[in-house]
């Protein structure tokens, strides 16, 4: 019965638009209001917020976060796109193949998908236009491929779902790798067919191509080196034992000061305030989420949810096949009402023992729950990474959405085979 009332009072919240973190914390004091015998009041629900950012890992949030807005001012994203279109802008679909493949690499700088959309879209898009695609294509392909920012390593939801599940930080950023490819080798099959289709203006193409090759291979790598650096840096640390990924965090922030002030000179010391206040408003309302998130976690491992859910779905979903349908239509449709964080914080918890009771891996499960809230950053009514792009285009949303899903269709065709093939995902780990 309480259960049921903080469900409903949580999707009433969300519907009138309170603040994540806000329904979040309101639902986690609920429980004791109701019922007075739980032993969880607002006391102890301010102490588990409190005690939940008490976290070395956690740490690392900000700081890849802050690494990743030093990134975007000192322009990694035109240096690695500028690479990337070098090798591939004379073949069809040459562009939208750089853009897909520059977000699969700034996602490995930024870690987040809203951060990877803007950054790239900010420069891509226009130019992108300039070249004769249509202005929808072009902002619906970012938005898409900004997801691969929350997939490919380091991801910020990643960290989250290891706080939660105890699985290791460096194996989930691991995993993530070879379904990332993945889904980046999805959307640029469909961006050939569309190209295929409809044509290129092949004109406008070989008068940039040309430009940019008439700079030669060397200068164009040696100008990308640094942007491609930063990835290799970041998880060769962690995965050569050198750094935790707290500490790789923390490599990140002063690898992207360096290049951003010293080597691409795009970003001045006088800036860097400016840079630490962004930062902070960009990641202090998240802390607060999972900060809310944890709390709620308690209520929901005190008020046995996981158990009682757990024997619901086992006693009408006993193949392993069925409860990862289940877990995908879950995480679908949280991804469409809620941002990747305080899904996986609220949902790890009660999904993690069905998962395993069926024998499923909990990296395999955490990089699929993670795939599926990145489709949520394109679909309705949150769709974070719809909104980012409309506001740097000004193209309505729901515009960009309709363009998107063929694209959000081919993402889902690459997650069936992520979900269903666990070796995709297990295989680096192993």
């Amino acid at each position: 019965m309480v259960v049921g009332v903080i469900v409903l009072l949580f999707v009433v919240a969300l519907m009138v638009g309170t603040p994540m973190g806000v329904a979040i914390a309101g639902c986690s004091i609920l429980p004791n209001l109701f019922a007075p015998s739980v032993p969880y009041n607002v006391d102890s629900a301010m102490r588990s917020m409190v005690g939940g950012l008490d976290s070395f890992v956690l740490l690392a949030i900000p700081l890849f976060m802050f690494s990743g807005v030093i990134m975007a001012r000192g322009g990694i994203s035109e240096k690695l796109f500028n690479l990337f279109a070098y090798f591939c802008g004379n073949l069809t679909s040459g562009f939208p193949t750089a853009v897909i493949i520059t977000c699969l690499f700034y996602g490995a700088i930024s870690g987040s998908g809203p951060a990877t959309t803007a950054a790239v879209g900010a420069m891509t898009i226009p130019f992108m236009t300039k070249l004769g695609y249509n202005p929808v294509f072009s902002t619906s392909l970012v938005a898409v491929a900004g997801g691969l920012g929350v997939i490919i390593p380091p991801s910020i939801p990643v960290i989250s779902y290891s706080t939660i599940s105890g699985a290791s930080v460096a194996d989930l950023f691991v995993a993530g790798i070879l379904p990332g490819f993945l889904v980046a080798l999805f959307l640029i099959a469909y961006s050939f067919m569309v190209c295929k289709r409809n044509g290129e203006d092949k004109e406008k193409l070989r008068a940039y191509y040309k430009e940019v090759h008439d700079r030669g291979w060397k200068n164009v790598l040696m100008d990308g080196f640094w942007a491609l650096l930063a990835p290799v840096i970041v998880l060769g640390s962690i995965y050569g034992g050198i750094a935790t990924p707290t500490e790789a965090a923390a490599i990140s922030v002063y690898y992207a000061l360096f290049v951003s002030v010293f080597i691409y000179k795009n970003l001045r010391w006088k800036e860097l305030l400016e840079v630490l206040q962004e930062s902070v408003r960009t990641y202090a309302s998240l802390l607060f989420v999972i900060s809310s998130a944890v709390a709620l976690s308690r209520v929901i491992t005190l008020l046995q949810v996981s158990v009682v859910v757990e024997q619901a779905v086992l006693a009408k979903v006993s193949s392993k096949i069925g409860v990862l349908l289940l877990i995908n239509v879950i995480m679908l449709f949280a991804g469409m009402i809620m941002d990747a964080v305080p899904a996986l914080m609220i949902f790890t918890p009660i999904l993690l023992p069905i998962a395993t009771s069926v024998g499923i891996d909990p990296i395999h499960l955490g990089i699929i729950m993670i795939a599926n809230l990145a489709v949520g950053f394109v679909t309705p009514p949150v769709g974070i990474n719809l909104y980012v792009s409309s506001n740097m285009t000004g193209i309505p949303v729901l515009r960009i959405a309709k363009s998107a899903v063929p694209f959000i269709i081919a993402f889902f065709l690459a997650l069936m085979l992520i979900t269903f093939v666990p070796e995709i995902s297990l295989m680096l780990v192993k």
